[in-house]
């Protein structure tokens, strides 16, 4: 904080904020040549370079913690409590605290063998005991350090989040320290006495300061963090707040706890129930991007729109990709074509559409965009753009682009970017230079960029190449502040010219952006359906579901487009069912398959979201759904009234793409059997209600099978390669003397509950009624135990079938407006 105004502060001690060290402070003066002799004289004599050195250091304005002063080394055993003050089982159980080189949490030892260096803060939040921060010091200031924080205790499994290549998150699961691959951006672990009593430690590396910390093994079996500012001139010596750590019985509320924490104390972005969520995610869409690469045009885009419509699939949200824009390869070689791979380093000339959208038949962006809505019926319409204008930047020399001053620069990849699988682009762009904004201008150039777009009629944009800005920190401050100054630019741009949060990230999966997005809702869970590489489908919904877990904290996951005519369809048209995000599509006009669609999509384009983002059921959480020739993947998420659990086997039909094998994966056919229940499912108990018995009706999709389970009871599910099955649960109520009812929803849908609204009962000396309020049309279904005597819909009585298995079913037919509710009323006559 050199420079800065400390007046209104007030310092606070070390045992307030409960530093620990794993070491002993001694009163004699260290050896010269010890660890803590060089660091004294480090400290001492001022470092030669003009470079920013930061000492991270804490005190208090009120609660909120910011960065001020700490010494290097704390009391060994600091402590609020009188020293008479023994600690209860309960607390002990429940924080993480050091005893000797032993990092324990939840009572139980996670690492071992943890360096003198390392730092414990404890005590951030007095609801949360296991919470705590680790960090660590060094001999002298640097942008980059690495610390080693021991070994991982036997006995512990874990599963790690980590980028895979530069722009995206993909997990991997495993036993030892040392197989935690490089820039894990989060590592869960579980350790179990028994069959069920189960701990888990969540360890996220977060941002602290101008610095971003990540995970990664080495051999030894030992857990490092890595500590960087992307900036040479942006140093420290310290990390204090760098890795987050804390403890639970229960994965999903572990994570959702800590991000709510760790939102709260930094303060540089909100949780997804604090955001505004765009409306487009209720309606079926279409991307241009599969359908026609940068080739898009006019014609094509109202092509594509009026095939899905007139097949029963009307696209009410659109995303104009790349393509549109105005942009200049300066590269080009004896015969004027484009040197190879210089696509990625083309730059933007201006903020208006291109020639392609300029004509007799489409006068502008404007007349393009009006005629999409008037004749298709589109409510929602994204522009593509690239974070800085395109994936090269802008042209520096351009006439529209010379006020923002931009200036050329030459991105340089850490480490952790080249740690696993390089990337073309970002090579690209290391090679040719990207053309960057002054980020004191930045917001301008937003400003002007979308106030041109909601001029013409566009709603929102899809933001991609977020990720880039890691590689060009340097003379800005570092990695971390220059995404923030651009993240806050674009959000506040957005909220300026557009209606709603209209925003979709993309490319963007590095903690910098993660932890920088106070207001961004939706953003890209995985790297892009790849229509062309078979053995990348499945891989795709395991990718997704695992990234989901820390993204669907922060954001509403995408969890991308598919084609509907495609050898997957069906596989991914299940999985964006169960998303709780967007469903689009990006088939080529007149090439679909409706059956598919129709699945997932009502006739009035409108889909049936379920409520939270999709994720990995609590046992499939350690086990690879890829590679172990054994594990099916169960994916669950709620609804209204009930619960959904999706079933894939993607064993088998490829391989994750790292590490790289030369040897071409050969796709097989796995089958595999496994067991699915409702105890799956997080939260049912909430969707019941407190009159529940635990007993549910469960149904499924493809072989229309229905059956009763208690909660903790469980059915035998078997599947080949890229196949699935959806499983719809809900939970029995008992209505009235003795009827026992369960809805289902819309059968013919993938997420069938998710049609449902409400439900309810009235009972008189004659009937007892269930009302029922379920969008449609469609196959409506409800779990009965008895065969009533009339049913309705929206007050006309309707035929009905009822099977021995409980099975009620009937049609609920068009309606005069199909956005509304139908009711439907179940009448059973009294005995």
């Amino acid at each position: 904080m050199d420079g800065e105004d400390l007046s209104g502060y007030s310092w606070v001690k070390h045992s307030v904020n409960k530093a620990y060290k794993l070491k002993p402070v001694s009163s004699a003066a260290p050896a010269p040549d010890s660890f803590m002799g060089r660091l004294a004289v480090a400290l001492a004599v001022p470092p030669a370079s003009t470079a920013t050195v930061h000492s991270p250091r804490y005190f208090s304005r009120c609660r909120g913690l910011v960065r001020g002063a700490m010494p290097l080394v704390a009391p060994a055993c600091p402590s609020s409590r009188p020293p008479s003050a023994a600690a209860s089982p309960r607390q002990m159980t429940t924080t993480t605290r050091l005893e000797g080189r032993s990092l324990l949490v939840g009572g139980r030892e996670l690492l071992a063998q943890s360096p003198p260096e390392v730092t414990l803060r404890t005590g951030v939040d007095d609801a949360a005991p296991g919470a705590a921060f680790l960090g660590a010091t060094a001999a002298a200031p640097s942008s980059r350090h690495v610390f080693s924080l021991g070994t991982i205790s036997k006995g512990w499994r874990w599963l790690s989040l980590f980028r895979f290549k530069i722009w995206w998150m993909a997990p991997k699961m495993g036993p030892d320290a040392a197989g935690v691959p490089a820039e894990t951006q989060m590592l869960l672990l579980e350790t179990r006495n028994g069959a069920e009593d189960a701990v888990y430690a969540l360890v996220l590396p977060v941002l602290d300061g101008d610095f971003r910390a990540s995970l990664q093994g080495a051999p030894g079996d030992e857990l490092q963090f890595c500590f960087e500012s992307g900036d040479p001139d942006v140093q420290t010596m310290e990390a204090v707040d760098a890795v987050f750590v804390n403890s639970g019985d229960n994965p999903f509320k572990l994570i959702k706890e800590s991000i709510k924490l760790l939102s709260k104390i930094k303060g540089t972005f909100r949780h997804i129930e604090s955001k505004e969520i765009p409306a487009y995610l209720d309606w079926f869409g279409w991307c241009t991007w599969d359908a026609f690469y940068r080739a898009v045009s006019p014609a094509g885009i109202e092509e594509g729109l009026q095939s899905l419509r007139e097949g029963g699939a009307p696209p009410k949200f659109l995303i104009i990709d790349d393509g549109w824009q105005e942009i200049v390869n300066e590269f080009k070689e004896v015969d004027d074509a484009p040197i190879e791979q210089t696509m990625f380093a083309e730059r933007l000339v201006h903020q208006k559409e291109n020639d392609k959208f300029r004509g007799e038949a489409c006068k502008n962006f404007g007349d393009l965009v009006k005629k999409i809505k008037e004749k298709h019926g589109v409510k929602y319409v994204y522009a593509w753009h690239a974070l800085l204008g395109y994936w090269g930047g802008v042209h520096a020399t351009s006439d529209a682009m010379k006020k923002y001053n931009p200036k050329l620069v030459y991105p340089v990849q850490s480490p952790g970017n080249v740690a696993n699988l390089r990337d073309v682009a970002i090579d690209s762009l290391q090679k040719f230079g990207v053309g960057i904004i002054d980020p004191e201008k930045i917001y301008e150039f937003y400003n002007d960029q979308h106030s041109y777009l909601s001029s013409v009629g566009v709603n929102g944009v899809k933001v991609d190449v977020q990720n880039v800005l890691e590689t060009i920190g340097q003379g800005f401050g570092g990695r971390v502040a220059l995404t923030r100054k651009y993240q806050q630019a674009l959000e506040d741009s957005i909220v300026q010219n557009f209606k709603g949060n209209d925003i979709i990230c993309c490319m963007c999966h590095n903690s910098d952006n993660i932890y920088s997005a106070m207001k961004s809702a939706v953003a890209r869970a995985s790297e892009d359906f790849m229509p062309r590489e078979p053995t990348l489908q499945t891989l795709h919904i395991a990718n997704v579901a695992f990234n989901s877990l820390l993204l669907g904290e922060i954001f509403i996951p995408d969890w991308d487009m598919f084609h509907s005519k495609h050898e997957s369809a069906e596989f991914h048209g299940a999985a964006r069912a169960l998303s709780g995000g967007g469903v689009y599509v990006s088939d080529k006009p007149g090439v679909h398959n409706f059956s598919v669609l129709k699945k997932l999509v009502l006739p009035d384009g409108s889909i049936l979201r379920a409520r939270h983002a999709g994720r990995p059921t609590c046992d499939s959480l350690f086990d690879d759904p890829v590679m172990d020739g054994k594990s099916l993947l169960k994916i669950w998420n709620v609804n209204n009234l009930s619960a959904v659990i999706g079933v894939f086997n993607c064993q088998g039909a490829g391989n994750w793409t790292w590490p790289v094998n030369d040897i071409p994966h050969v796709p097989t056919t796995v089958n595999i059997t496994g067991h699915f229940s409702p105890s799956d499912v997080e939260s049912l108990e909430e969707i019941a209600g407190d009159d529940w018995n635990g007993e549910t009706a469960v149904y499924a999709f493809h072989s229309c099978n229905l059956s009763r389970l208690q909660k903790n009871q469980s059915l035998e599910v078997s599947l080949c390669t890229m196949a699935c099955e959806i499983y719809t649960i809900s939970p029995i109520k008992v209505f009235g003397e003795a009827v026992r009812v369960a809805p289902l929803g819309l059968l013919n849908m993938f997420n069938s509950g998710g049609a449902l609204d409400s439900i309810a009962s009235s009972v008189d000396s004659s009937y007892t009624v269930i009302q029922i309020k379920c969008r449609g049309p469609g196959r409506f279904g409800v779990y009965s135990s008895a065969s009533p005597a009339i049913c309705r819909v929206d007050a006309h009585e309707v035929e009905f079938s009822y099977s021995d298995d409980g099975l009620l079913a009937f049609d609920l037919p068009d309606g005069p407006s199909l956005s509304h509710l139908r009711n439907i009323e179940i009448l059973y006559r009294m005995s």
